[in-house]
């Protein structure tokens, strides 16, 4: 590797052991093994090797969890079935990415004063919505653009909603079998 991809490395790290704010300069440096300078350098600020950093850690939380929800889906398993089986692994992952998440919404309480992360975000969650719509749905990319959009917004509402509280209490958190039975009992 580069200095560029060792800093971000290390900024990967550091939002992972002390979280957005918590990082300083030296702490990316000494993670990366690269020098102060070689943020100014690749990034022109700590605050924007950090936000790459952090899209960056995103997006591989992304890739996994595609990964993840194809890979185990039984073929005859109903629309029910592979909801709740994707929603159980979604929650899985909340315990491993705990120091990312955490990170996020860190992050959600200063976007009125970092626009940049704002607009990263906000970009973020349109991609995030369609991949949604995508793995828990089915719905390919671009083929039904309303059903995309619904369907990723309620999903996305969903994961934010569970994850805020599964952050605050990890032992309250519903499983798939749970999340499907009270969508059932709203609708009925």
């Amino acid at each position: 590797m580069g200095n560029r991809e060792d800093l971000l490395a290390g900024a990967k790290r550091c939002l992972i052991e002390k979280g957005y704010s918590r990082t300083t300069a030296r702490d990316i440096a000494g993670a990366s093994g690269v020098s102060l300078a070689g943020i100014g350098y690749h990034f022109k600020s700590k605050e924007a090797l950090m936000n790459e950093a952090l899209f960056e850690a995103m997006q591989e939380w992304g890739d996994e969890l595609a990964a993840t929800l194809a890979a185990d889906v039984k073929a005859d398993a109903t629309p029910l079935e592979r909801f709740e089986a994707a929603w159980d692994r979604v929650v899985e992952s909340f315990a491993r990415l705990r120091p990312l998440w955490v990170t996020q919404f860190e992050l959600l309480g200063q976007i009125d004063h970092v626009p940049e992360v704002r607009e990263q975000l906000v970009r973020g969650i349109g991609e995030a919505r369609l991949g949604l719509a995508e793995l828990f749905e089915g719905v390919a990319q671009g083929t039904d653009p309303e059903r995309e959009r619904l369907t990723g917004t309620l999903y996305q509402a969903l994961l934010t909603g569970f994850l805020s509280q599964w952050l605050l209490d990890p032992a309250s958190a519903l499983s798939g079998r749970e999340v499907s039975a009270a969508l059932r009992m709203i609708t009925s």
